[in-house]
C-alpha cells in the first residue's frame, strides 16, 4: 500500500520532543516518517534547529519503521563526503529502515552560515549534481579524486551499506523536477495547487523518471475547530508563503518575517491544507494518490503535534487505507 509518513520538522521543535513524535505516529499507525534537515528555523516563532544528522540514528534505534530524510549535499555545510559517509552508516546499522535520502540545491537560510558565500541556482544545481554523483561512488566501494567543483581528494568508504538508499531530487517547480528525472531515483516535491503538481510529475516523468517513485510533502493545519487550524498555520507557516525562488535567497528569520510582513491568515490556503474535518484531510491525500504519489508525508505545521498524530492515526488513515486500494509498495510501507 501507499505510505503514509509523518514529518519531522527540526526547525519547530526540540531533537527529544521529536523522538517521541516518531515513537507516537509509529504507534498511530503511520508507515514512517521524513526528517528535515536545518541550520536555522524559518522564524523566530518556530525557534528550533536540531542537527538532523545525529538524530536520525536516535530516532532509528527508537522506532522500528522507515525514516528517511532530506538534506543538501552541495559542500557547504556537509561536503558530499560527510554525507556519504554518514548516510552509509545509518544504512549499515539500521538495513531497509534508511530507504532513501533527498538530495536539494540549498536555501542561504542554511547554507550560507559557513561563510563560502551563495551562488546562483545554476552553480548551485552544477554542486548538487556532482555531489550525487560522488555519493553515489563512494556507496560503490569507489575511491574519489576531483577537483571540482567540489574539490575531493582520495576520499573512499569503508563501511559500505548493504542496500544504498535510494537518491530522491527535491524539486518545487517543473524545470527543477525535469532536470532531476535525468539522476534522481525518484522525486520529492511539497502540495500545491494541483494544476501546478500536475506539471511537476509530468516534468519529471519527461525528463527521465518515468517509472520512478514519486514522494509527496504536505503541509496541512489540523485543529479541533478551523479557526484554531488556521491560527496555526499563520503563526507557523506563513514564512513559507512566499516564491521558492525568493525563500532560497533569504538569509536570516529576520529576512524572511520581512518578507511575509503583509501576509494575511486568508492567504495560508495555497500554502497549507487547513481543515478540522477529517474526511477532507483524507480526501486529499486520497487525491494525491491517484496522481501517482507512492509517498504521502505529513507535516501538520501547528505545534499540537501530539494531538494530530493521535487523531490522524484514529480518524485520517483508516479512511484512506479503506478508500484506497492496495496498488503497489511504497518506500515506507
Amino acid at each position: 500500500m501507499v505510505g503514509i509518513s509523518y514529518h519531522a520538522s527540526h526547525e519547530q521543535f526540540t531533537p527529544r520532543d521529536l523522538v517521541r513524535f516518531v515513537q507516537a505516529a509509529e504507534r498511530a499507525g503511520f508507515s514512517g516518517a521524513m526528517s528535515s534537515d536545518h541550520a536555522a528555523p524559518w522564524s523566530d516563532r518556530q525557534g528550533q534547529s536540531g542537527f538532523a544528522l545525529s538524530w536520525m540514528g536516535a530516532a532509528l534505534q527508537a522506532t522500528h519503521f522507515p525514516i528517511g530524510m532530506i538534506t543538501i549535499p552541495g559542500g557547504w555545510r556537509f561536503h558530499p563526503v560527510v554525507i556519504a559517509q554518514a548516510t552509509a552508516t545509518l544504512a549499515q546499522m539500521f538495513p531497509g529502515r534508511f530507504p532513501w535520502v533527498a538530495f536539494g540545491s540549498g536555501e542561504a537560510l542554511n547554507e550560507r552560515v559557513v561563510g563560502e558565500g551563495w551562488p546562483d541556482k545554476p552553480e548551485r544545481h552544477r554542486r548538487l549534481r556532482a555531489a550525487v554523483d560522488i555519493v553515489r561512488a563512494l556507496w560503490n566501494g569507489e575511491t574519489v579524486s576531483s577537483p571540482d567543483p567540489i574539490p575531493t581528494l582520495d576520499a573512499k568508504l569503508y563501511t559500505l551499506p548493504e542496500t544504498p538508499p535510494l537518491i530522491l531530487g527535491a524539486a518545487l517547480s517543473p524545470e527543477t523536477a525535469e532536470w532531476c528525472g535525468g539522476w534522481a531515483d525518484g522525486l520529492i516535491t511539497i502540495n500545491q495547487p494541483r494544476e501546478k503538481l500536475a506539471g511537476i510529475v509530468e516534468a519529471f516523468r519527461r525528463g527521465g523518471g518515468s517509472g520512478k517513485p514519486l514522494y509527496l510533502q504536505v503541509h496541512v493545519s489540523w485543529a479541533e475547530d478551523d479557526g484554531e487550524a488556521r491560527a496555526n498555520a499563520f503563526d507557523q507557516w506563513r514564512s513559507n508563503a512566499i516564491p521558492a525562488h525568493l525563500a532560497g535567497n533569504l538569509p536570516t528569520p529576520d529576512h524572511f518575517e520581512e518578507a511575509t510582513r503583509d501576509v494575511r491568515p486568508e492567504d495560508m490556503d495555497e500554502h497549507v491544507r487547513i481543515s478540522s474535518d477529517p474526511a477532507r484531510h483524507a480526501a486529499w491525500i486520497t487525491e494525491d494518490i491517484s496522481m501517482g504519489f507512492s509517498e504521502i508525508v505529513l507535516h501538520n505545521v501547528g505545534r499540537n503535534q501530539q494531538a494530530f498524530i493521535e487523531f490522524f492515526g484514529r480518524e485520517v488513515l483508516p479512511r484512506v487505507h479503506r478508500d484506497v486500494p492496495p496498488s503497489g509498495t511504497g518506500a515506507a510501507t
